[in-house]
């Protein structure tokens, strides 16, 4: 035991000698600027360098996963190009029938639907002139009227602003046209909800046919019916 303990103390006095050596030769570096061969400064030197090494290139291309740079609270970032694309979409029907407003629909189904909103309609709030272009459209897809827009605008009995069941040629200059064609595509297109939810009937206010029918709305002129 006592062999074992003088080994262990002389191993440490030497640790501690070597410490020393170190401690009074680092200021010799920094004021010479070099250290004697194989001493203790030059050990410590050779020991440390790996581990205070920084590979400054790695460092600048690290990914910035987590960065907030230009945040609010570390907020997310709207792209301009979204808020862009958020501050041009229409907010309201009036902004939509506005953005939409033309000449014509470019087709003629889609004039077709147009000249009976504006036959129908045309004096009237956007979204009774909606409802009778989602009307139209309704019936397309029921089964009980003809497949197309100009088939069911051309229906016998149906609209009475039919002329020998041909469709009237409305001015395309006139302003009441153009806004019929926004509503025509907004319904054609299914850019806005349903007003008169799955109607497929409507008739002016001031008759009362008796047609036994469910009443699911009552806009502008008309009252709509499925």
């Amino acid at each position: 035991m006592m062999r074992t303990f003088s080994r262990a103390a002389l191993a440490v006095a030497s640790f501690s000698c070597l410490l020393g050596a170190v401690t009074v030769a680092v200021p010799s570096l920094a004021a010479e600027g070099t250290a004697p061969a194989g001493s203790a400064t030059a050990m410590l030197a050779a020991v440390t360098a790996p581990l205070l090494a920084v590979d400054v290139n790695a460092l600048q291309n690290r990914d910035q996963d987590f960065s907030t740079a230009g945040q609010d609270n570390g907020s997310p970032i709207t792209p301009q190009a979204d808020a862009d694309t958020a501050a041009q979409t229409p907010q309201t029907l009036e902004d939509m029938v506005a953005a939409h407003t033309a000449s014509t629909t470019g087709d003629e189904q889609g004039d077709c639907l147009a000249s009976s909103v504006y036959y129908e309609s045309k004096g009237e709030p956007l979204n009774g002139q909606l409802a009778v272009a989602q009307v139209i459209m309704n019936r397309t897809t029921s089964g009980r009227f003809p497949n197309t827009v100009c088939g069911v605008v051309r229906q016998p009995g149906q609209f009475s602003f039919l002329r020998g069941g041909s469709i009237p040629e409305p001015s395309h200059t006139n302003s009441a046209w153009q806004r019929a064609v926004a509503v025509a595509t907004i319904a054609r297109q299914g850019l806005w909800k349903q007003v008169a939810p799955s109607a497929l009937f409507f008739h002016a206010r001031r008759v009362s046919p008796g047609w036994g029918k469910i009443r699911v709305a009552s806009l502008g002129n008309h009252i709509f019916f499925r």
